[in-house]
């Protein structure tokens, strides 16, 4: 399977991030004054404590050129808007992609799916109601969440046969996926209205 572009895009921008990171605390390492005397000649040595990168009279020569205050402006303008772009990527824009099924031509929403297998399970005898989740997953997976409230006197091995038919159904209906799926039973219960 080849890699996605986003993941692809989300391991260079952590590896680049990463090794700024490990430079930049390998310096500041390095320049603390107990480890200055064993650094090689030709490691800059730091100044006298009043710059990080540059002493001064090097920031005050830089400051003096023409092209270094657009150019420090363009850079930070430019470093923003790509980890802003970034940051917007990883949300998921619109409607989820509709899951394609083995009939020619056929595809089905996820979200249509599980109204589809919300409504099947809150018909089954003992239940009360039920809320599901469908949710594609790489590598040709779904993943089916069913949240099912039995009803106050129904024990869950009364309905644990139903609803393991409606999952395998489910995963029939799929074909072409892998479904995984997770039911989590609870019981509803009665709420008696209080008069304040």
């Amino acid at each position: 399977m080849t890699p996605r572009p986003r993941k692809v895009l989300n391991r260079i921008g952590l590896c680049v991030v990463g090794l700024g990171l490990l430079a930049s605390g390998t310096w500041l390492a390095a320049t603390d004054r107990g480890v200055a005397p064993r650094l090689p000649s030709w490691w800059p040595a730091a100044g006298s404590g009043s710059g990080v990168l540059l002493d001064r009279d090097r920031l005050a020569q830089l400051r003096g050129e023409a092209w270094w205050t657009p150019t420090v402006f363009a850079v930070a303008a430019a470093l923003t808007l790509l980890f802003v772009w970034w940051a917007l990527a990883q949300l998921r824009f619109g409607p989820a992609r509709a899951i394609a099924l083995p009939t020619p031509g056929g595809s089905v929403r996820p979200q249509a799916l599980a109204e589809a297998l919300s409504t099947r399970v809150a018909s089954l005898p003992g239940v009360a109601r039920c809320r599901a989740r469908v949710l594609r997953r790489a590598g040709g997976r779904l993943e089916v969440g069913l949240r099912v409230w039995l009803q106050p006197d129904t024990p869950p091995d009364a309905v644990v046969a139903a609803l393991g038919a409606v999952t395998a159904e489910a995963e029939a209906l799929a074909a072409p996926y892998t479904v995984r799926s997770r039911v989590r039973l609870s019981a509803a219960t009665l709420r008696t209205h209080r008069a304040r």
